[in-house]
């Protein structure tokens, strides 16, 4: 087990510590050279770079000593390989004439002896790890195959004491929390658009649930769900004209359809039971939703046209909170066995289902935009905690804040621009 200390600030000052067990089936050595710096700067790319990978479980980073090399650097493929490194990144940094800072990195496969590509990218001090994070994201792409998440964001619930509520929004690492909503109601369920230029939640202030959709860049927000009775539990649909939302303005927990903006309300389930927690099928042409119909409540398959509801867990007596895998194949979802709550992943031509997590009382499961990774709310020390699991259950990681409170409901953000 790995455990990296990492530093959270912004508006909410945090320290996350990140515990990882486990690892990818196959780990590529890799050697992260120090950066060459000719400007003083406030975070050390290269370690930013290191951390990223290493969270991934996919990369076991090599020692590569105290002596700088940047981008021009004439790399020795035999001393990298000698070290053990099937891979090399070197880089520099460089204050420009307006302040921005000048970023660039090589990365170079040590065996085939061959210049992978890099990128040169402009950054102001603020961005600083903004800009490690693509490199890593570049680094995870060209030798693995699939896009990194490094540079993505994810939003959850803090709760601190009896009366306050904070949308956070942060790096994907847990670095620089915004409070994106600070209340003295609830703030539950949030979920991002799918452009990641808003996310939608449901917040009490009203002393009712209310279904909001926020700005992330703004902070502006308007009500688009303040019906009678309940609203709750928003979702996007794939292209962001639509949420999938739960309301009771016809008497039980009913899954409807509203535009984004909150016209056109269209009721999609008809049960007598509850049904709630629907999402978007990948394709935009499906919703699976939680529901207690046949008894206790289970996962269903309905077309967003309405009609019959086919039933997709058939395995323990209660599957809640499913979540669709980015590539539509597979369900992450909470079940609950022999008392516990833990994340399973269902794939969805064959049935079979796979326990993901170990813990018991876990919650909110979210996919990374490239369905690798699995973000979710659980329970240490009688405090909720964010963690993450790979799809696959191989890669565990467990975040703990030492700001104090419950973190909860957890969502990814999707690729940015």
């Amino acid at each position: 087990m790995a455990a990296l200390a990492v530093a959270a600030t912004g508006i909410a000052e945090a320290q996350l510590k990140f515990e990882i067990s486990g690892s990818g089936a196959v780990q590529i050595p890799i050697a992260i050279a120090n950066f060459s710096l000719n400007a003083s700067l406030p975070q050390d790319l290269s370690q930013v770079v290191r951390d990223d990978l290493a969270r991934s479980g996919y990369f076991k980073t090599v020692d590569p000593g105290a002596t700088p090399l940047s981008d021009t650097a004439v790399v020795n493929f035999g001393e990298w390989k000698g070290r053990g490194a099937d891979a090399v990144v070197v880089g520099s940094a460089s204050r420009l004439a307006d302040g921005r800072l000048d970023v660039r990195f090589k990365l170079y496969d040590t065996g085939r002896q061959v210049d992978l590509g890099g990128l040169a990218l402009t950054s102001t001090q603020a961005n600083l790890r903004q800009s490690a994070h693509r490199i890593a994201d570049y680094v995870y792409e060209k030798l693995t195959g699939d896009r990194g998440v490094f540079s993505t964001r994810i939003a959850y619930v803090l709760k601190q004491g009896a009366q306050r509520y904070q949308l956070q929004v942060a790096d994907a690492d847990g670095f620089n929390p915004q409070d994106a909503l600070v209340s003295r109601e609830p703030i539950i369920s949030p979920a991002w658009s799918p452009d990641g230029s808003k996310i939608a939640y449901v917040s009490f202030e009203a002393r009712k649930p209310v279904i909001y959709v926020h700005s992330v860049a703004s902070g502006q927000r308007v009500p688009v769900a303040n019906f009678k009775g309940s609203n709750s539990a928003p979702s996007w649909s794939p292209d962001g004209r639509q949420l999938a939302v739960t309301l009771t303005r016809d008497g039980n927990s009913q899954v409807y359809l509203i535009n984004a903006d909150g016209s056109s309300a269209r009721r999609v389930t008809q049960s007598s039971g509850i049904d709630t927690e629907a999402v978007f099928s990948a394709d935009g042409q499906s919703l699976y939703f939680t529901s207690d119909r046949g008894g206790g409540p289970q996962i269903y398959r309905t077309s967003v046209g309405g009609g019959d509801a086919q039933r997709v867990t058939f395995k323990g007596d209660y599957n809640i909170s499913p979540r669709v895998s980015p590539d539509g194949k597979s369900l992450a979802y909470i079940s609950r066995r022999g008392g516990r709550f833990q994340v399973y992943a269902l794939d969805l031509a064959s049935g079979q289902e796979t326990p993901l997590t170990d813990s018991s009382k876990d919650e909110s499961p979210s996919f990374a935009p490239n369905g690798k990774l699995i973000v979710y709310a659980t329970e240490l020390g009688g405090r909720g905690v964010l963690a993450m699991v790979s799809s696959d259950g191989r890669i565990k990681q467990r975040i703990t804040t030492g700001q104090g409170g419950d973190v909860r409901e957890p969502t990814w953000g999707p690729f940015l621009p």
